[in-house]
């Protein structure tokens, strides 16, 4: 008899989940590796997956028993296929970009107006209003990273508005520069999906307000812990382990579905706060705890911060973009307090599947907010992204203007072709650097959307060594030097690179007093003969842009990147469907 074992919030047995999954999975042509297989306390596992193919494709899981991590990892799997967030960060290729469809066969292209307007067709008046409030900014800038293809326009995916079921076309752009993954779920049935969605965007929603505001939450009563042995049995390990544990109510007295547990390390005093959502309180405080280890052993828990006064500092847009990636900002001594800013509420607000769901969306519209919805369903199993618009958002919507990734849709078509640029081309893009806001720190790879591998020139490459590089093409000496003093002072190249940008620097400071071949001996002692040899070569233009590899349209260059577009591929084999 086959063994069937079903857990709160799921609406078939986890054995059924994970077949069905592996097999649409496998039918797809992604086989996932199981690694790092974590259970060192009770009532607490996690996992970690990746496809065998394209390991940048990965999913992680966590749950109270094995099973149950190993269907959230497949589960967070399909979401990020079925949504593309596997590529959000990387561009497609021209190839792709010129396909009848990029991303949906359901998206549309619209054309910024004349002087930049936003086309009216595009979103809806009060989406408008939200995004681009003064107007001001440039339709240009909403061409998607992925696509590049200034010329074709702005790629949106329709959206429906549950409030009165009408369809907005929000720009893939706008997507990915503000809400990253929030909002994104898969699931054995579409409310359970969007049940899923909802409550994580509740989770950070109500996260982000406790830290900035510096709220303190009232603990949960030991007895209610009691009610579920499970989490009473992992919250009991962690503090055997030698942690201090809080488990805290963060539904503010009632209101939202969110629960907290928080982690004190007493070996250097750092917290980690960990958060979980869902409208059953069980379930809410499981996921805040099971969070608080996933993917990490417990000897992996120390270097969170200390808990800080400045308020100015913990609710900076900054820290609190650090606690979505990855927990580890600063939370505030406010929240340790023993006197909470709320009572202690003993919720639960539903305890169906289809009763979720229907009290997520009346929450939200409580809120004075507006759900939008679009459903994927094209790998063989549902999936979803919600946006909240006002709500939902990691970044903030001033990131469209001043940190949209589109920035690389410009350079990209220099960059991919970088050794037959003309010297004239050189010395234009130089100007435009040299001008433009972006941080000499800028990494090229998440500029451009390229995946390349680790310690690659490529990877390391940053604006400022950029701008020395093509300083030295067009023999321009002061930016030469200025790029030689940023390099020797950012110290994260590879020692033998940074060392032939100082051979340079001497041989240019040399060159002004028309001293340097005196001194040709003493740079071979100081630098070696090949460094010597490499800084001549791309201060005469007979080496230019040493070690970075010609990219191409298609970033045929980088055999990283191949791999990712051919599992982006995969999506789209008819034979699969």
């Amino acid at each position: 008899m086959t063994t069937e074992t079903f857990i709160p919030g799921k609406d078939a047995a986890l054995e059924t989940t994970i077949a069905t999954m592996q097999a649409k999975l496998a039918k797809r042509g992604f086989k996932l590796n199981e690694s790092s297989l974590l259970h060192e306390v009770d009532g607490i596992w996690s996992t970690h997956m990746k496809d065998s193919e394209c390991p940048m494709l990965f999913s992680n899981g966590k749950g109270a028993t094995e099973l149950a991590a190993r269907a959230s990892a497949y589960g967070e799997f399909f979401e990020r296929l079925g949504t593309h967030y596997f590529w959000t960060h990387f561009n497609l290729g021209a190839t792709r970009a010129a396909r009848p469809f990029v991303h949906y066969p359901q998206e549309k292209w619209f054309q910024p107006g004349a002087d930049g307007e936003w086309p009216a067709e595009m979103l809806n008046a009060e989406l408008h209003a939200f995004y681009n409030p003064d107007g001001e900014i440039d339709g240009s800038v909403l061409v998607d990273l992925n696509s590049g293809n200034v010329e074709r326009g702005i790629c949106a995916l329709p959206y429906k508005r549950l409030r009165d079921d009408s369809t907005a076309y929000i720009p893939v752009n706008i997507i990915g520069n503000l809400y990253v993954s929030n909002g994104m779920a898969a699931g054995n049935t579409v409310k359970e999906a969007r049940s899923q969605a909802l409550s994580e965007i509740f989770e950070r929603a109500i996260k982000y307000r406790i830290i900035a505001e510096g709220l303190c939450l009232p603990e949960v009563p030991d007895d209610v812990v009691a009610r579920y042995p499970n989490i009473a049995a992992g919250i009991a390990g962690l503090r055997k382990a030698g942690f201090g544990i809080l488990v805290k109510d963060a539904s503010l007295g009632g209101k939202y579905p969110v629960m907290n547990v928080t982690l004190v390390h007493p070996k250097d005093q750092g917290v980690f706060s960990s958060y979980g959502a869902h409208p059953r309180f069980e379930i809410a405080l499981e996921r805040a705890m099971t969070e608080l280890l996933q993917g990490r052993a417990l000897d992996s828990l120390e270097g969170f911060p200390e808990p800080g006064f400045d308020m100015s500092e913990i609710n900076a847009v900054a820290n609190l973009e650090i606690h979505f990636v990855d927990s580890s900002g600063v939370i505030s001594w406010n929240f340790m307090s023993d006197t909470p800013d709320f009572p202690f509420c003993d919720w639960n607000f539903s305890s169906t599947t289809d009763e979720d769901y229907q009290w997520l969306v009346d929450a939200v519209h409580a809120e004075g907010k507006d759900i939008y919805v679009a459903d994927f369903s094209e790998q063989g199993a549902y999936s979803c992204r919600i946006l909240v618009p006002g709500f939902s958002e990691i970044y903030p919507v001033e990131d469209l203007e001043w940190e949209n990734n589109s920035i690389g849709n410009e350079l990209r078509p220099l960059l991919v072709r970088l050794h037959d640029l003309s010297v004239q081309e050189c010395t234009s893009l130089l100007a435009d650097l040299q001008t433009s806001n972006l941080n000499d720190e800028r990494p090229l790879w998440e500029i451009l959307g390229l995946a390349i591998p680790l310690g690659t020139p490529w990877k390391q490459l940053r604006i400022g060594e950029l701008k020395t590089l093509l300083a030295l093409v067009v023999g321009d000496q002061e930016a030469i030097l200025e790029g030689c003093d940023w390099i020797h002072h950012f110290k994260d190249l590879a020692p033998a690179r940074r060392l032939v940008y100082r051979c340079v620097e001497a041989i240019v400071k040399l060159d002004e007093d028309d001293e340097s071949e005196n001194y040709t001996r003493s740079l071979a002692l100081l630098f070696g003969a090949e460094t010597l040899q490499l800084a001549e070569a791309l201060l005469d233009g007979s080496e230019r842009f040493f070690g970075l590899d010609t990219l191409g349209p298609d970033f045929e260059g980088s055999a990283m990147h191949q791999t990712l577009l051919a599992a982006y591929d995969k999506l789209f084999a008819a034979d699969a469907a």
